[in-house]
C-alpha cells in the first residue's frame, strides 16, 4: 500500500481521451492512498478509507507522505532503438546503426529505458526507422520487441517512409511497393510492430503514398499513425483523421482547418516540445487553440538519440507550460492517461483505477504545479512498475550527517 500521498492524482475519468476543460481534472485526492495486489490496483481513495479494507492490514506500507503519487508517464513518441550517440553528419548516421551488433543495439536502447525509468516513464513507444534497410530495420524491431516488459512496457512501431534504402533510392514508388507488399506483410508475421508510422512531408512520403502506406498497413490489421505538418503543411492531419489514426504527431504547421479536423475526431495531436527545442527554426505547434478546440492531445519526448531532444518527461511537462501556454494540470493528463490513448493502451495503463496496472510515481514535492517549475532535473523519489519498486531516489547526505 502506498499510502499517505499529500496529493493523489488518479486521472481517473471517462474511458475517452481527455479534451477540452476535461484535460485540467487529474482526479486529485487529497491525503490518499492506493492499495496493490499482484502487480494491480486493488482499491484507491482516500488514505482513511482504503487503510481500513480488510486487505491492507497485513500490506507492505510505503510513506508517501508530503509528496505526490501519480500515474507513470507514458512518452507515446520515441526513437528509442537507434544506437548511441554519434557525433558526425546526420547523413552518415543509417550507416552506422545498420554496423552496429545486434548485442550493443540492445545495450544502448537499455541504456536509454533505465534514463526514462529514473525520470518516471513506465510506458514507451519506440520507433524503427533509424537503419534504412530491411536487415537493419528488422533488428531495430527486434531490439524492441525483447526488451518489452524487460521490465517496462515498450511499445514497437514501424516507422516508415523516413529513410529509403540504395536500392530505392530515385525510385520512391518501388519502395513503397516493397513496404507493402514484402516489409510490412514480414513483420506482421513475426509479430515485431503493433503501429505502422507513415512519415509525411519533405523528410517522407508524398500525401498520396503515405495514403497508399496506411491502406496497406490497416488491411494487414496494423493500427497507423502519422508524423504530420512538421516541417511544413502537408496534408498529414487530414490523412490521419481519414484512416482513423490513433494520433497525429509533431503538428508543427497544423491549421485552423487542421485543428477543428482533428477536434471532432478520435485521432490524438501527439506535441513535442522537446523536439522543437532541439531543431532550430521549428514553429511551435497550435497546442492552446487545440486544446480549446476541443482535440484530444498528448505529449511526448520524441527521444532520438541522432539529434537533441529530451528523456525526461517531467521537462517535456515544463516546456509544454512553458512554450504551448498548457496548464500544469492540462500537461499532466497529456503526458499520463491521453499518451495511453494514443498508443490503445488506456484500458491498462495511464491512470490509477482499481484493475489497470499499478504504474506508479512519487514525487519528492507536495504540489504537483512544481513540475512546471522545473527544467531538466528529476523529482521522482520512487518508481512503480506492475507494483514492484524499480527505481528510489539516491540518499543525499550533508557533512554535519
Amino acid at each position: 500500500m502506498v499510502r499517505g500521498a499529500r496529493q493523489l492524482l488518479t486521472l481517473r475519468g471517462p474511458g475517452s481521451a481527455r479534451r477540452g476543460p476535461a484535460l485540467r481534472d487529474l482526479g486529485l485526492i487529497q491525503d490518499g492512498a492506493v492499495l496493490i495486489r499482484d502487480g494491480l490496483i486493488a482499491s484507491v481513495g482516500p488514505s482513511r478509507r482504503v487503510e481500513n479494507l480488510s486487505e491492507a492490514r497485513a500490506a507492505r506500507e510505503i510513506e508517501a507522505s508530503g509528496r505526490v503519487v501519480m500515474p507513470g508517464f507514458v512518452d507515446s513518441h520515441t526513437h528509442l532503438a537507434a544506437g548511441p550517440l554519434r557525433f558526425a553528419e546526420p547523413e552518415a548516421r543509417p550507416e552506422f546503426v545498420r554496423g552496429l551488433p545486434g548485442s550493443r543495439l540492445l545495450l544502448e536502447t537499455r541504456r536509454h529505458l533505465r534514463i526514462h525509468l529514473r525520470h518516471g516513464t513506465t510506458t514507451l513507444e519506440g520507433k524503427s526507422g533509424a537503419a534504412g534497410d530491411e536487415t537493419g530495420e528488422l533488428k531495430l524491431l527486434r531490439a524492441l520487441a525483447a526488451l518489452n516488459q524487460q521490465p517496462l512496457d515498450v511499445i514497437p512501431t514501424c516507422l516508415a517512409g523516413r529513410l529509403i534504402p540504395l536500392e530505392y533510392r530515385g525510385k520512391p514508388d518501388d519502395y513503397l511497393q516493397w513496404m507493402c507488399s514484402q516489409f510490412l506483410p514480414k513483420i506482421r508475421r513475426r509479430r515485431l510492430a503493433r503501429f505502422v508510422d507513415a512519415v509525411c512531408g519533405p523528410d517522407g512520403f508524398t500525401l498520396s503514398q503515405a495514403g497508399r502506406c496506411l491502406e496497406a498497413a490497416q488491411k494487414l490489421r496494423f493500427r497507423v499513425k502519422v508524423h504530420a505538418e512538421q516541417a511544413s503543411h502537408d496534408g498529414g492531419a487530414r490523412l490521419a483523421v481519414e484512416h482513423g489514426a490513433l494520433s497525429a504527431d509533431h503538428l508543427n504547421y497544423a491549421s485552423e482547418e487542421d485543428v477543428a479536423l482533428l477536434a471532432a475526431s478520435s485521432t490524438v495531436a501527439t506535441l513535442l516540445p522537446g523536439a522543437v527545442m532541439g531543431s532550430a527554426g521549428d514553429r511551435l505547434p497550435p497546442a492552446r487553440a487545440l486544446i480549446d478546440a476541443g482535440a484530444a492531445v498528448a505529449l511526448a519526448t520524441g527521444l532520438s538519440p541522432g539529434s537533441p531532444s529530451p528523456c525526461n518527461m517531467q521537462m517535456v511537462v515544463a516546456l509544454a507550460c512553458s512554450l504551448f501556454s498548457m496548464t500544469p494540470g492540462e500537461a499532466l493528463a497529456a503526458a499520463t492517461i491521453n499518451g495511453a490513448h494514443a498508443l490503445g493502451i488506456a484500458d491498462r495503463l495511464g491512470s490509477l483505477e482499481a484493475g489497470k496496472q499499478a504504474d506508479l510515481i512519487i514525487l519528492d514535492v507536495p504540489d504537483y504545479r512544481e513540475m512546471s517549475y522545473h527544467f531538466g532535473g528529476n523529482l521522482v523519489a520512487l518508481t512503480l512498475k506492475r507494483g514492484e519498486v524499480l527505481y528510489r531516489q539516491g540518499e543525499v547526505r550533508w557533512p554535519e550527517d
